[in-house]
């Protein structure tokens, strides 16, 4: 795995070394193994049903609507969303698992752009032109609501961006007790010389801003509503 240039790295250390009144360590510094490690105890002991029950609840504190469903029923669920969001054009990633999840023949409606397939300066402009954006889940934080994605290739940042609104489809398999396991998963695998995405979103529902006197508004800066589907692969 290539890695970026680091720029003044030494001249920053020292810097810092100087404003703390002591010579720079460029050598023997280890990582700290902590004896006590509170952030791998969260939920640990929990199952399945019990992480879908706390992501439902923290979906209501951060306004996101939540579906359920198995592999069959899919189409009709995402249908029946986007005639109630009164959404006609749909954005969607390149993603293998929408084959695996049944749902070729929505990709090739006429009003389904997938993510790719034209230029990139006209993708951006279809996707923005979406009334709805829909990719899957890579991992679902249950504790804080959070979809993450990885971006990349036919998985573009915009689909869930620019459009109206946003679905998340999110199989039961993805979902993990907080944001602990997905940074773990992350630093083995760049570790391990893997190719990781240099856009990576965590979204927690739609997009929310608060003034200074904390009146909440929502849809501000990206989609006004989201669903989050769950379904049931086990």
């Amino acid at each position: 795995m290539s890695r970026g240039t680091i720029y003044n790295r030494d001249s920053f250390l020292n810097n810092i070394a100087e404003k703390l009144g002591r010579e720079r360590r460029s050598s023997g510094v280890e990582r700290p193994d902590y004896e006590i490690q509170p952030q791998w105890d969260v939920m640990a002991d929990y199952s399945m049903d019990q992480l879908v029950e706390v992501l439902k609840e923290q979906c209501a504190v951060i306004h996101t609507d939540v579906k359920e469903t198995d592999t069959e029923a899919l189409p009709n669920v995402i249908d029946s969303i986007m005639k109630e969001y009164g959404a006609e054009k749909a954005a969607a990633w390149d993603d293998s698992r929408f084959s695996e999840y049944g749902l070729d023949s929505f990709l090739q409606r006429g009003d389904v752009n997938v993510w790719g397939t034209a230029p990139d300066k006209e993708d951006i402009r279809i996707t923005e032109q979406a009334d709805v954006g829909i990719t899957f889940a890579d991992y679902t934080l249950a504790e804080s609501g959070t979809v993450v994605l990885m971006n990349g290739g036919g998985k573009g940042q915009s689909v869930s961006l620019l459009p109206t609104y946003y679905i998340a489809l999110i199989p039961l398999s993805t979902i993990v007790p907080r944001i602990t396991q997905v940074t773990s998963v992350i630093h083995e695998q760049v570790a391990g010389g893997d190719r990781v995405p240099s856009c990576i979103n965590f979204i927690s529902g739609p997009s929310n801003s608060a003034d200074i006197e904390l009146s909440l508004v929502v849809g501000v800066h990206g989609p006004v509503r989201a669903t989050y589907i769950l379904i049931d692969d086990r």
